[in-house]
């Protein structure tokens, strides 16, 4: 048998999270946050990056995802890096603009991007956002409103949409 020894990423690092919706991984360089990875996602390779509890940008990360989920955050503010080409960045921006507890249809989105014909492509960027529910590509639904693709599963989805609507619900009868 032939071993190869496992060789870390030096320049990264991950935490792992326990959430109503799974446990998921944040991976994060010195400064930023990289990505946050559902336990289901196929090409989760986390045993060469390095665990750090103790990371200050993952720890802020975990601190406001555990808020969110706790129902006392709706924006976040953790600095972030996601790698992606020029479109897939805009579209990735396009997502921050959506208001908690609201949805867009992809054509909506791409209408903001200034190319309606591209709501295939935008589906295509948001399917590869590498930071879900920082960047909130589970507020795209289909043009009939229906809940469509979703890395952590359409039941994610739906329940993170839910949350979202449960929580604007409570904050607006206060």
């Amino acid at each position: 048998m032939n071993h190869h020894p496992v060789t870390r990423d030096p320049d990264r690092r991950q935490r792992r999270l326990d959430t109503p919706i799974g446990t998921i991984t944040l991976i994060a360089d010195d400064e930023t946050l990289t990505e946050v990875r559902f336990a289901n996602a196929p090409d989760v390779a986390e045993h060469d990056i390095e665990p750090a509890d103790d990371h200050p940008v993952l720890g802020l990360a975990a601190a406001q995802l555990e808020e969110y989920f706790a129902g006392r955050r709706t924006e976040f503010d953790v600095p972030l890096k996601p790698s992606g080409t020029a479109f897939q960045q805009a579209a990735w921006k396009a997502l921050r603009t959506i208001p908690y507890a609201e949805t867009v249809s992809y054509g909506e989105q791409a209408r903001r991007l200034g190319d309606p014909a591209k709501a295939r492509a935008v589906g295509a960027a948001n399917g590869r956002n590498p930071l879900p529910i920082i960047v909130p590509c589970h507020r795209v639904v289909g043009s009939n409103g229906h809940l469509t693709g979703f890395g952590g599963g359409v039941e994610c989805k739906a329940w993170l949409l839910d949350h979202e609507r449960a929580v604007a619900e409570r904050s607006d009868r206060q």
